[in-house]
């Protein structure tokens, strides 16, 4: 059985969802939520297979809470739901870990190949999404800069941003004091900023934390 979450702010969306997908053998929403907070706290306390997550929430960036979930279990499928076109935000969640990508505007049949695809542990695009990124008529994605940031570096940076100090820090992730300071000096590199105060600010504006 594959248990799935589906994550949208809209209870109309989820509704139709779990309607559409009560009647399909092998497939059981778990859980729904409509915010970022709720969908962290699903996917930390219940088994799911695949997370069906909508781009835009009210408390969170969709692409920002898929890296969460995926670094809270990085063996769950999450499956991009949106009405963006998918040039603009596909490859962006592909590279950002997503199992696939779908469209609402698109075919309820989609939804099912999708995630029997991603259950599975493959990836699902449309077939005119496929077409486009194999002729090279979608262009390659700019990275972030924290996206270059390592698993460990992210822990860092996001107590950093909490006022935390390296001590603190380091007692925390059973490192050293100075391990510490060396995380944070690549990561003021790698996010071309000078203090803490601009890390906060930085984690704050692309809502991080």
């Amino acid at each position: 059985m594959t248990k799935i979450l589906v994550v949208d702010d809209h209870a109309v969306v989820r509704s139709g969802i779990r309607e559409f997908l009560a009647a399909k053998e092998g497939l059981e929403v778990v859980g729904e939520a409509a915010t970022g907070a709720e969908a962290l706290s699903i996917v930390r306390n219940q088994f799911l297979n695949v997370v069906l997550l909508d781009v835009s929430l009210p408390d969170v960036d969709g692409l920002e809470l898929l890296k969460r979930i995926k670094f809270e279990r990085p063996d769950v499928a999450v499956l991009m739901f949106s009405m963006y076109p998918e040039d603009d935000f596909a490859v962006h969640a592909i590279d950002a870990g997503a199992s696939g990508y779908l469209n609402k505007a698109g075919p309820p049949g989609e939804i099912l190949t999708a995630i029997n695809a991603a259950a599975n542990g493959s990836r699902y695009v449309s077939p005119a999404l496929a077409e486009r990124l194999l002729t090279g008529a979608v262009s390659p994605v700019k990275r972030s800069p924290h996206e270059k940031l390592s698993r460990r570096e992210m822990e860092v940076l996001l107590h950093l941003s909490n006022g935390i100090s390296l001590t603190k820090i380091g007692e925390l992730l059973h490192l050293s004091v100075k391990t510490i300071g060396t995380y944070r000096g690549r990561i003021l590199e790698k996010l071309n900023v000078r203090s803490n105060a601009e890390l906060t600010r930085y984690v704050l504006l692309h809502k991080l934390g």
